[in-house]
């Protein structure tokens, strides 16, 4: 008779997971994988490949609702509790209606809910209180632009900004070249600083240059998780203001399964 096994395991922690819509040339997993807790898996896909360089075009194209659609159902198998689009310019590039419509795109698919960067960084301008921001990009001028007329829809100013004029490559940026841009992009009214572009790698930087600029300092990858996660009733895993800012937006958004006292604002029951 064969010998029972007791090998004495614990089943592992039920894993939560956010699905993420990347463009075809995302080269960050790593980077989002870092602000995800232990028990919350990403199950990544990609928009289709082609060949447009990091233009305004390229930014229409991945924002194309066929795909976007999906890709979304690509993700969809292993049940998450979320589905993020990651993708800054695909979600500022058609204004505030295009970002709702991307949304609303991704929940038609059968996306229990979706976010997007865009629509992320607005959420967390809203929760910090900002009104006047500079923004530092990798893009080049046309689709700098697109972002800065997104901000104003949304009543947001900038001050300033600065870009790289970068038509493809992004990912090969490094800190120091961050670190550049952000400095030429910093003006005193700036009442915040972004950073933009999924691909764009800023994860160790937001603390030491919140500490450099004494500001808040928001980055592409940054709001895209905090907001992905936000919604499933999570935390993300880093630093920097906004995941230390009271989050009196979070009870509004969160579906009511995930909502917790320590979510409501106070003297609301």
């Amino acid at each position: 008779m064969p010998t029972e096994l007791s090998v004495g395991l614990t089943e592992p922690a039920r894993q939560q997971g956010i699905g993420v819509v990347a463009p075809f040339d995302f080269a960050l997993d790593r980077e989002l994988w870092r602000w995800a807790p232990e028990d919350v898996s990403l199950y990544l896909t990609r928009l289709p490949f082609f060949t447009t360089p990091v233009t305004v075009e390229m930014a229409v194209a991945c924002g194309d609702r066929r795909a976007v659609r999906r890709a979304t159902r690509d993700v969809l198998t292993p049940e998450p509790g979320v589905v993020a689009y990651a993708c800054t310019s695909g979600s500022f590039v058609e204004g505030a209606t295009g970002e709702e419509v991307l949304r609303r795109t991704i929940e038609d698919a059968g996306a229990p809910v979706a976010t997007t960067t865009s629509g992320a960084l607005i959420d967390a301008l809203r929760v910090l209180g900002i009104a006047r921001l500079a923004i530092a990009t990798p893009y080049v001028e046309p689709v700098t632009r697109r972002l800065v007329a997104y901000l104003a829809e949304h009543g947001v100013r900038t001050v300033s900004s600065e870009g790289l004029g970068l038509l493809g490559n992004i990912w090969r940026v490094s800190y120091a070249e961050v670190v550049e841009i952000v400095s030429a992009a910093d003006r005193d009214d700036a009442d915040a600083l972004f950073i933009s572009c999924t691909n764009l790698p800023t994860y160790d930087l937001i603390e030491p240059l919140e500490q450099a600029l004494g500001k808040p300092v928001l980055t592409a990858n940054q709001v895209t998780m905090w907001a992905a996660l936000r919604a499933m009733g999570r935390e993300a895993v880093g630093g920097g203001s906004l995941l230390s800012a009271h989050d009196h937006l979070a009870q509004e958004q969160l579906a009511p399964e995930h909502r917790t006292s320590e979510h409501l604002t106070p003297g609301v029951v």
